[in-house]
């Protein structure tokens, strides 16, 4: 490991707004412990890429830093890290540290080490560099063996070949980067990565874990290619047989639809069981710890979305629309429907249909004569159907098409 001067790298660094509240902090003093900017935030910085989330590596104890700081931490003692608050921006600092695994899969057990121990504890070499803030050192690029070189390459590449056996999210991981970065897996990487998945690395964590990797990957800039990249490694099938995109143009259709409300992550989720029998998917949600509304979401996507598509290219009038939709919807489920044939419909849904409200409700029918039962609901639904073909666009109107509807259900 050999440090190298990066003076311009060092100010691109401090003027990173969350660094540079850290750097006011304890600049002029003493620092109590050597300071730096380490992994993907310095990695993406180098890269000319947007920094994200910041990492901090700590040589020492975290007490004397957060004290300096007057920041009121998050703290996680297992690992001695801290999260804080500086100037409205977030900051993840860490001791650094070493890491050992008891047995494959399990959390590690850690001890305090110094910087450029705690470099070759990390998952992959081009997050495997670190460079000080404050002191002697500051601007000294410092990086674990083939770090500097991987990154100028473009190549991802483990640090050690039992890595992905110690921690079986790094495969995942690997996907994840391998999509983001737009990097190569360097060839002994690729080889310990398709025998840690033959060996069933996977199965060594918990669903949960699997659940989380898959959650940041589906909130990446462009899911699909990390989705696409589980699938190179053969990590979908891993997780479950038929499990994954096989379709990425119908994903990226799905997910062109789909709103700012929407969940990316429940799309993916929901096409990805399109190759899991129907009687095993609410198994496998549950074994990833996949729970409450949003499992509910998953499934009726994966299983409703083509008999919606169908009755909304049946349907005409925008009454029909809505009503093919029904309600309480997903958008997900509408927006993966739209990209199996049927987008003009779930378009104008999406964007338009499901946002329109009726100006009256069941008070004003109950105040106007109508009897409590079924008469109420079938007058407001009647009302709704006027509104959004255009033929009730008052209030008025309204009333008078949910009161005529009601009355002759009574």
């Amino acid at each position: 490991m050999h440090p190298r001067s990066a003076p311009s790298l060092l100010s691109r660094a401090r003027a990173l707004p969350a660094v540079a509240g850290l750097v006011a902090a304890l600049e002029g003093q003493e620092p109590p412990a050597r300071v730096a900017l380490v992994g993907g935030a310095l990695r993406d910085l180098i890269l000319g890429r947007p920094v994200l989330d910041v990492d901090i590596a700590v040589e020492g104890p975290l007490e004397p830093v957060l004290r300096r700081l007057g920041a009121r931490p998050r703290t996680h003692d297992r690992f001695d890290t801290a999260t804080v608050q500086l100037g409205g921006h977030q900051l993840d600092l860490a001791r650094t540290r070493s890491e050992t695994y008891a047995q494959p899969g399990a959390l590690p057990e850690v001890r305090p080490a110094s910087l450029p121990e705690d470099l070759t504890r990390r998952d992959f070499t081009v997050n495997a560099l670190a460079l000080p803030l404050l002191g002697a050192q500051a601007g000294q690029l410092l990086g674990a063996a083939q770090a500097e070189a991987d990154l100028q390459a473009g190549q991802l590449r483990i640090l050690h070949p039992e890595s992905f056996l110690d921690d079986p999210t790094r495969l995942l991981r690997l996907a994840r980067y391998r999509a983001r970065l737009g990097f190569s897996v360097e060839a002994d990487t690729l080889a310990a990565a398709r025998r840690a998945v033959a060996a069933g690395a996977l199965g060594t964590i918990s669903g949960a874990r699997i659940a989380s990797e898959l959650a940041l990957l589906s909130a990446e800039a462009d899911p699909v290619a990390g989705w696409r990249a589980l699938g190179c490694l053969g990590l979908d099938a891993a997780i479950e047989p038929g499990f994954g995109i096989s379709d990425p143009e119908l994903a990226r259709r799905a997910l062109g639809l789909l709103p700012a409300d929407g969940r990316p992550g429940v799309v993916l989720m929901a096409l990805a069981l399109g190759g899991v029998p129907a009687q095993t998917r609410r198994g496998l949600l549950d074994r990833l710890a996949l729970g409450g509304r949003e499992r509910d979401d998953v499934l009726a996507v994966a299983g409703g979305a083509a008999e919606l598509a169908g009755e909304l290219r049946r349907a005409d009038r925008p009454s029909e629309i809505a009503r093919a939709v029904g309600t309480p919807r997903a958008p997900e489920l509408v927006a993966v429907a739209g990209a199996l044939g049927a987008e003009p419909p779930a378009r104008r849904w999406l964007e338009d249909l499901r946002h329109v409200r009726l100006a009256i409700d069941g008070d004003d029918l109950l105040a106007a004569g109508v009897a409590p039962g079924p008469g109420l609901g079938a007058g407001l639904a009647a009302a709704r159907a006027a509104l959004l073909d255009g033929r009730a666009p008052s209030r008025q109107q309204q009333l008078e098409e949910a009161l005529r509807v009601a009355r002759e259900a009574e």
